[in-house]
């Protein structure tokens, strides 16, 4: 049943932001030509392009340090050179194989690297890409669709399922990670039995092997030779072959390597289309700066729960659970093993929070949504304390709601991140909205007793991992090869075990 999800096969787009985020600090030094050579290879569009909904809104912690996510896109694009590497070179179309939502800590102690399975079905956002004048209305469909409506669409689209707000995103497509592959020495890997995947050509013993080029692509396309065979079996390899990456950067000594170095940067940057935020080397080099800060074993890597779509047996839908891993990454809490922050408040930070104290006058209705008696007075009468003379209690009823939410009209965003900042509350429960005049707190079920919106504990931080395949970075694992009739050798089908022992012709992929 879970088979037979269409025949592309995405994962390479981690690989490219990976490199990038990990190498690019280092290739400032390398000379006028360079730098620019490097900059002018950087494509852009706009962060978000949707009609409706937004990209959200962040928000810092109490230390005044703001949280950063970046949207990472793979495209399967036919174009140019990607036509003979991805096949089906008539589809003229563009959706998105991968995306990986990559969350880095306010404290820069941790980061969470969510797949987002393509085959998702659920509430779409409308959107209209400047660039092709393409436009769509607010539907219900698949995710990766999004993309044809440009990369700002997709924004829109994983906002508007997760609610984690979304500062930047990275599109790439299938040559980058040729290149880069070559230029590196190649990524070493695991698969746990023979595997022959003859969808996406992959072949390989068990055990380890060193990968480059189209061995590479192979490896990180591959969907029916992992897990279960599906678009959410492949998750292992995806996340095995990045961490890889990641390792391989940092132990070859890569970023000491002239040669290496300029190979690996310029495949990286001509591979990428980034935000209008990430356009340059400079702002490029300040996002690969604050990933640097975070060690291999405080690197998260998780897919998002799904269960079967009712409609459709070769789709998803989210599981009850995602929301847990949703909130989570939203409220900015890790998802990697205790590790206490040592950095102190900046002088930009106490400044920071000698302006919220001083910006409190300004009208707040607070309204009750959650069902438990006196809590809109109760908080009413904390934020007058806290220098909101102008909060009010709404006494009008209405339709009970499990979140919470901090409404705001046209042109005061700002007042909305002050009162959510006082309160605890994450920023992916900001909402702009046509309903209200004036900033409204709508407390939720979720908010049921305290004066600050109530943080993720241990044990609910561990809930949110339950059936997301969890792995960090720091560990190599082989990449379980999946043991159901996945492939089809001479039109019989069987698993990628039995295909590889059969095709005794066929080279293997690192030969």
């Amino acid at each position: 049943m879970r088979h037979s999800r269409g025949r592309r096969y995405g994962g390479w787009g981690k690989y490219v932001l990976g490199t990038v985020v990990l190498l690019v600090a280092s290739t400032a030094g390398g000379g006028a030509y360079f730098y620019q050579h490097l900059n002018g290879n950087i494509a852009s569009s706009a962060l978000f392009s949707g009609t409706t909904g937004s990209a959200g809104v962040q928000k810092a912690d109490d230390q005044g340090r703001f949280p950063i996510n970046v949207l990472v896109i793979g495209t399967d694009s036919r174009q140019g050179e990607n036509c003979k590497l991805g096949g089906a070179c008539g589809d003229t179309g563009s959706n998105a194989d991968v995306e990986l939502l990559v969350h880095v800590s306010a404290d820069r102690t941790n980061i969470t690297a969510m797949s987002i399975p393509r085959d998702t079905m659920t509430d779409m956002p409308g959107c209209e890409d400047s660039t092709t004048g393409r436009s769509v209305a607010a539907r219900f469909g698949q995710i990766n669709s999004a993309l044809a409506y440009g990369p700002g669409c997709s924004v829109a689209a994983i906002h508007q399922l997760t609610g984690i707000t979304i500062d930047h995103f990275a599109m790439v497509d299938f040559s980058g990670v040729i290149k880069m592959s070559d230029a590196t020495g190649g990524v070493q890997v695991c698969v746990s039995g023979d595997v022959y995947d003859t969808y996406s050509h992959l072949k390989l013993s068990k055990g380890k092997h060193t990968l480059k080029g189209e061995a590479a692509l192979q490896f990180v396309r591959t969907r029916h030779g992992f897990g279960d065979g599906s678009d959410l079996g492949r998750t292992y390899g995806q996340h095995a072959f990045l961490s890889a990456s990641i390792r391989s950067l940092k132990d070859k000594g890569t970023l000491l390597n002239p040669t290496k170095l300029y190979g690996v940067a310029n495949a990286a940057t001509s591979a990428l289309t980034v935000d209008e935020g990430l356009d340059s080397i400079p702002k490029l080099i300040d996002l690969a700066t604050e990933f640097n800060k975070v060690g291999t074993d405080r690197i998260t890597f998780t897919t998002m729960q799904t269960a079967a779509d009712p409609d459709n047996a070769n789709r998803v839908v989210p599981a009850a659970a995602a929301q847990k891993l949703f909130a989570t990454i939203a409220e900015d809490q890790s998802l990697s093993k205790a590790k206490t922050a040592t950095s102190t408040p900046t002088a930009a930070a106490t400044t920071a929070a000698v302006e919220q104290v001083a910006g409190t006058s300004f009208t707040v209705e607070v309204s009750n949504r959650g069902g438990q008696d006196g809590r809109a007075s109760a908080l009413t009468k904390v934020l007058q304390q806290q220098g909101y003379d102008q909060a009010v209690t709404d006494s009008s009823s209405g339709d009970l709601q499990s979140r919470t939410a901090v409404l705001y009209p046209k042109g005061k965003v700002d007042q909305a991140q002050q009162l959510a900042a006082d309160l605890d509350v994450p920023s992916s429960l900001l909402r702009k909205s046509t309903d209200v005049d004036e900033v409204t707190l709508v407390i939720g079920q979720d908010w049921s007793t305290g004066d600050t919106y109530p943080k993720s504990t241990t044990k609910q931080r561990k809930e949110a991992l339950t059936d997301s395949h969890a792995s960090t970075a720091k560990k190599a694992e082989c990449v379980p090869v999946s043991t159901y009739n996945t492939v089809k050798y001479n039109g019989v089908s069987m698993t990628p075990g039995q295909a590889y022992a059969a095709a005794t012709s066929k080279k293997d992929s690192d030969e």
